[in-house]
């Protein structure tokens, strides 16, 4: 270890798990290879001897193929509360330097487990950071391994269920098949603002990672977490699945959310009712939109490739809503393709799951 190096960190997790549950977790192997990684990665070597002086050696594969490798020597082993090894990068991205020490603190509360893990010995703030960062993700499946939660002890999705940005990210983590905490809230409020400045629905947050903008939660989840792709494969068809997610937030949804669904969920003309001129307008550019849209869709199901992606799930949301609106049913008559997609989009458990209830699209 380097011991002159002034710099460390601390983390802590409070996890649903007894505490011989959690020391075991720390020196087991087939435990370590499930958690002792970032999100997204995965384990694809690890040596492990759990006694005083004893050594570990472990390499990180990316989804990428790039591998991060890892050892140390295990410097006290007491059962069940404490633990400390050295940890030391070899080649690789992370490059190699001297060892730094990770104590590991393990204190019992009504059955479950707080943990408190001293990172230290590192050289300069940036390499402090940089593993704090690192260490957000094998902490978080550390605790979903252990709790009978699974993600959903650290994953919490913000927003409001008739929200339809909120349904879009819903439908991506019902479609990945993770468990998540949901915690309904408005705009603007105590509680979304301090995760996302803007005070805008949904936000996601992992353990200490904290993510807003339904687009970039999307793709956390689908980096993240194991399940089907929602960003395509092929160069190409991730081109038009961000063509299509970008020109649905910029030329689709205001003409038909903003300025006419809402309206008769939040009605602003004289005497309560909605505002007229508003949806009217609204109305006038709708056929030639939903038009591109339909023919979007004019191949397959979905929008970009094969299967469904992150595209499709930001237009059946707001699809589903107009079908419901006055107009509704006129307009998706001269787009087959629309409903076709919308109806292949019904029949999947991720949509059922997710239905709206309230007044707020």
């Amino acid at each position: 270890m380097n011991e002159g190096a002034p710099f460390e960190l601390t983390m802590t997790r409070l996890i649903r798990a007894p505490r011989d549950r959690v020391y075991d977790a720390f020196v087991t192997e087939a435990a370590l290879r499930v958690w002792q990684c970032p999100r997204g990665a995965r384990v694809s070597e690890l040596e492990v001897d759990a006694r005083p002086g004893g050594a570990w050696r472990m390499v990180m594969q990316s989804r990428d193929g790039t591998s991060f490798k890892v050892g140390g020597v295990y410097r006290e082993l007491s059962r069940p509360d404490r633990i400390a090894y050295t940890w030391q990068w070899e080649e690789g991205p992370m490059g190699s330097g001297a060892a730094t020490l990770v104590e590991v603190t393990l204190s019992e509360r009504d059955g479950e487990t707080w943990l408190e893990m001293r990172h230290s010995g590192f050289a300069a703030a940036a390499a402090r950071d940089a593993h704090a960062r690192g260490w957000n993700g094998p902490l978080n499946k550390l605790s979903g391994l252990l709790d009978p939660r699974g993600s959903a002890a650290t994953v919490t999705l913000f927003g409001l269920p008739p929200s339809s940005y909120t349904r879009t990210a819903r439908l991506a983590l019902a479609e990945k098949g993770v468990p998540y905490t949901f915690f309904e809230c408005g705009p603007h409020g105590a509680d979304i603002l301090a995760v996302n400045p803007f005070g805008r629905l949904p936000a996601l947050t992992d353990g200490d990672f904290a993510v807003y903008e339904t687009s970039a939660i999307i793709r956390y989840v689908d980096e993240s977490f194991d399940g089907p792709a929602l960003l395509p494969g092929s160069i190409a068809e991730r081109a038009r699945c961000e063509q299509w997610t970008s020109a649905f937030n910029a030329y689709v949804y205001d003409a038909v959310v903003a300025r006419c669904i809402r309206q008769y969920f939040f009605p602003r003309g004289e005497g309560g009712q909605p505002d007229r001129a508003m949806i009217d307008a609204a109305l006038a550019e709708m056929p030639k939109t939903l038009a591109i849209l339909d023919a979007g869709y004019a191949k397959s199901s979905w929008l970009a490739g094969d299967s469904i992606s992150m595209a499709d799930l930001f237009v059946m949301p707001v699809l589903a809503y107009l079908a419901r609106m006055p107009e509704g049913p006129q307009l998706l008559a001269a787009t087959p393709h629309l409903r076709r997609a919308l109806e292949a989009m019904r029949q999947r458990p991720s949509f059922s799951a997710t239905e709206p209830t309230g007044r707020f699209a």
